[in-house]
């Protein structure tokens, strides 16, 4: 009988103790009917590839990947669309499915024929073991990752096209230069970094996806000073005259904060920034986390939007 009567203060002391659920931000967003494959729509083929080294990122090699769509006519030159952390986008049952949804969206006509360019970061491996992983399976090196991508200079683009895209037309592909048939996509790094190679180069690319952008001091941090932060882009902006870049940008409120900075608050900057300079654009702030669930789920509405003039 006393042990029964201890239950409940048993119970509350418990309760007491344990950590607070933490709130469930991503599950909402899902993955629509056009990422998912649908039957007699045709599939195009994605082919892998390695990089050993590069011209701009000495030192760095990397994997790279083309998806070419079905329709494809080697004789006619191609819209294109290159994303950032490549391998992640690439996979067909992946948390993105790139292909899948051109396949689908190319099929109804809500975008052209476009080859999809997937660019990993540069990396290299650790030179006393070279094959050498860590315990969560990540491989032994360095990383040019935010070198690359968080840089606001002119440096990415550059390599994208001097090597990249030549690299890629090597293959036997031909890619429109007309940067209304280029876009440039990524998701956090990645998404500043798309942004970047578009406002240096808009001759090059006018499309512009970025998702949970790093529009925030990481360089800047990194670098002790020595280098411009991504933070610094609003203000870039409305001093610049307006360019020909088309965005669409994703974040969501319960994002990073950091060292590097606020995320919501400088996706918002981003995006009064270019509403205040009059650009083509469309900002979607969710409810998501630092993750893919809302970028992705989006990606089909994002790409029709984008390529809407352009079929």
């Amino acid at each position: 009988m006393k042990l029964l009567r201890l239950l409940p203060c048993l119970l509350a002391l418990s309760l007491l103790g344990a950590e607070p659920k933490k709130p469930d931000y991503d599950s909402q967003y899902v993955l629509g009917p056009d990422s998912q494959e649908k039957a007699g729509v045709p599939k195009g083929v994605v082919t892998e590839y390695e990089l050993a080294d590069s011209k701009t990122f000495p030192g760095y090699g990397r994997k790279w990947a083309l998806y070419v769509p079905k329709q494809y006519d080697p004789s006619k030159e191609a819209a294109l669309m290159v994303f950032q952390d490549g391998p992640g986008y690439a996979n067909r049952t992946g948390a993105w499915r790139v292909p899948v949804v051109f396949d689908n969206l190319i099929a109804q006509k809500k975008m052209p024929v476009t080859i999809a360019l997937f660019i990993a970061p540069g990396f290299t491996p650790d030179p006393k073991n070279p094959n050498g992983k860590d315990k969560k399976g990540k491989a032994l090196g360095k990383s040019n990752r935010s070198f690359e991508y968080d840089s606001v200079t002119d440096l990415y683009v550059k390599f994208l096209l001097e090597e990249m895209i030549p690299l890629a037309e090597s293959k036997g592909v031909k890619f429109s230069k007309d940067p209304a048939r280029r876009a440039i996509a990524g998701a956090s790094s990645g998404g500043i970094c798309a942004f970047n190679a578009a406002w240096h180069r808009p001759d090059a690319f006018s499309k512009v996806f970025t998702t949970i952008g790093s529009f925030t001091n990481i360089r800047g941090v990194i670098s002790k000073g020595a280098e411009k932060g991504g933070n610094l882009y609003p203000q870039m902006i409305m001093d610049s005259p307006k360019k020909n870049i088309r965005v669409f940008s994703q974040e969501g409120s319960h994002d990073l904060t950091n060292e590097f900075g606020v995320w919501p608050e400088a996706n918002q900057k981003m995006a009064d920034a270019w509403k205040a300079k009059g650009y083509d654009y469309k900002f979607v702030m969710g409810e998501g986390t630092h993750n893919s669930r809302h970028g992705a789920q989006l990606l089909p509405e994002a790409l029709t939007w984008l390529w809407r003039d352009i079929r």
